[in-house]
């Protein structure tokens, strides 16, 4: 994947975990500035999310660790956890948001 490509990814990303933040019934605050998706939690904790592009890696930092996915197989997979965003989103939304927060 190139840069172009890179960067266009994560910014569709971005508007799906945007979309899935907006089907939550909690109250959670989404901000975008240089490359930084941060979800303020109804908890006061927050998630961020921050593309690095040299490495063409998407970070996550979330009460739970820090954790770096790289794009595999059409999906953003963490090596360390051996699971795809989506999945561990699913299990951080619950105990940070109170919710799952599922994205497509």
């Amino acid at each position: 994947m190139n840069e172009v490509e890179f960067n266009d990814n994560i910014d569709e990303l971005y508007t799906t975990i945007e979309d899935a933040i907006d089907e939550l019934e909690a109250d959670v605050d989404c901000v975008i500035s240089g490359g930084v998706l941060t979800l303020q939690c109804p908890d006061g904790s927050a998630l961020i999310f921050s593309r690095q592009s040299v490495s063409k890696e998407l970070w996550l930092a979330a009460r739970s660790g820090g954790f770096h996915y790289s794009w595999q197989n059409e999906e953003w997979y963490c090596a360390r956890t051996e699971q795809t965003l989506a999945e561990m989103l699913d299990e951080i939304g619950r105990e940070q948001i109170g919710e799952a927060l599922i994205i497509n």
